[in-house]
């Protein structure tokens, strides 16, 4: 498959993915910007603005499990490159530097909840 053929360009608010749905592909921000939503009933609540180099979509892929959010381009023009499964399996075996960024990025996003989320006992 050609690089041309994993790349998507979105407007405004046009949604990627949405949460709850199945999908076995990581997404590279190429150009642009891409919101991070949680759905909570009638509003969204924004998680994280992405920019150009980033990526999202990484639990999906590794796990296969639904969305746990909703992926909306940010800005006009937003390019962002489709790797899939076989693909992302691939270079995780291949590049192990690719493999330390992604564990990198997730632990990063695991310390960011766990902040919020959670706070220290109080003696």
């Amino acid at each position: 498959m050609t690089i041309e053929k994993c790349i998507n360009e979105y407007g405004v608010s046009d949604v990627i993915f949405e949460e709850g749905s199945t999908g076995r592909e990581l997404f590279v921000v190429l150009n642009g910007k891409v919101d991070i939503v949680k759905n909570t009933g009638v509003s969204r609540t924004l998680i994280v603005t992405l920019d150009k180099g980033e990526f999202f979509g990484e639990m999906a892929v590794i796990d296969g499990s639904a969305r746990s959010a909703t992926a909306i381009a940010a800005a006009t023009g937003t390019r962002v490159m489709r790797i899939n499964h076989a693909r992302f399996v691939y270079l995780v075996s291949q590049q192990p530097a690719f493999a330390l960024m992604i564990m990198d990025a997730l632990s990063k996003r695991l310390r960011a909840s766990n902040a919020v989320n959670f706070r220290p006992a109080t003696p």
